[in-house]
């Protein structure tokens, strides 16, 4: 079958709309029609090299929603015209992990049965994460798609794949946040805004945002940001500890991941016994420095990996927290543009224009 893709061949260049080839659905497989893909930073991270560069040429995009076209023999959980988001993370079922329920890091690595190819080359194609939502249509494996219910936008739905989870599901999964606490986020973007609605969503007291945006520390507020930190102003530990009457927050999350600095001031304005998560995805080779002493009183260093998601158990219970007005969706989809302008998405993500973008797909 023929589809249309956003292909990136190489770091640093500009994503091609090109006509492809690609089989339909194998044993276990779906075929999706994509309805709308997030522009995350995970793809942002691909067109810069910062997660290596031997996976080129792919066609990118992880944060997808459509409609089953088409199921593989062997498939018993969807059907033809069902409306699915896309998880990212796809689990086996039977490792270590899988079986003692952390699907989030299973190790297996589920290959798809054939590759697209650019038509009329030969050429294949990766998919970015299994997935390759930058495109009209996608095979995945049946775990990978998360039937949803028929009257949810395709776009809002689309960003539950990955920034909203992530977020959301490290302030509620990982950390567990307690009704009453303090919680601290650096960075404003999609995953950040989502920890902070997450932290809001278990009743937190007091959340504070870190950004070095006004615009995104003001955007912040709507979704439950009690106090605003601009980290090119101040010392944004100093600040913090401020707020909390010298004692840091129980709670605090590096929601950036591309500079040192965040993940060690997330350390150092945790106050005793208190945790911090690290949810941003740093660049291959980066290392920070901090002295043992700031750990010393009992706080918890930890890693949140997809926001310890079980996807089929988290995409509805969290599109039930957006059907009653508790998670905004909504608010997070400030810009939309037609796949053949994937390149101009990515170009008002990296003037920190946008929440979330969001590519329509007809």
């Amino acid at each position: 079958m023929n589809i249309t893709g956003a292909v990136l061949y190489k770091e640093n260049t500009a994503l091609k709309i090109e006509e492809l080839e690609m089989q339909g659905p194998s044993k276990g497989e779906v075929l999706v029609k994509l309805k709308s893909s997030g522009v995350c930073h995970s793809d942002w991270h691909m067109i810069k090299g910062d997660w290596g560069t031997d996976s080129f040429p792919m066609i990118l995009g992880h944060e997808g929603a459509g409609v089953i076209e088409e199921i593989g023999d062997d498939v018993t959980t969807l059907e033809k015209g069902d409306h699915v988001v896309l998880s990212w993370k796809q689990s086996c079922g039977y490792c270590e992990m899988c079986e003692q329920g952390f699907p989030q890091l299973c190790g297996s690595v589920i290959t798809l049965s054939s590759k697209p190819a650019i038509k009329g080359s030969g050429q294949t194609v990766g998919r970015f994460i299994n997935l390759g939502t930058f495109a009209t249509y996608t095979v995945v494996p049946e775990i990978a798609a998360i039937r949803i219910d028929r009257d949810v936008p395709f776009p809002q739905a689309s960003l539950l794949g990955c920034g909203v989870m992530t977020g959301v599901g490290a302030a509620i999964n990982t950390a567990k946040v307690s009704a009453g606490s303090t919680v601290a986020v650096f960075g404003c973007g999609g995953v950040g805004l989502s920890c902070i609605q997450g932290a809001a969503i278990c009743g937190a007291a007091q959340i504070i945002a870190v950004d070095l945006s006004d615009y995104k520390l003001e955007i912040s507020e709507k979704f439950g940001v009690t106090h605003t930190v601009n980290a090119s102003a101040q010392d944004p530990v100093a600040a913090i500890k401020e707020l909390t009457g010298g004692l840091g927050v129980h709670y605090a999350f590096e929601a950036i991941g591309l500079v040192p600095d965040p993940f060690v001031q997330s350390i150092q304005c945790t106050r005793s016994h208190g945790m911090t998560i690290w949810v941003g995805h740093p660049p291959i080779g980066m290392k920070i420095n901090f002295s043992p002493r700031d750990i010393m009183m009992e706080k918890t260093i930890t890693s949140s990996m997809y926001g310890s998601a079980k996807p089929h158990i988290d995409f509805p219970r969290l599109l039930e927290l957006y059907r009653v007005g508790q998670l905004k969706l909504d608010e997070m989809v400030s810009q939309s543009f037609p796949l053949e302008q994937a390149n101009e998405a990515f170009a008002t993500l990296s003037r920190n224009e946008v929440v979330r973008s969001v590519l329509l797909i007809d």
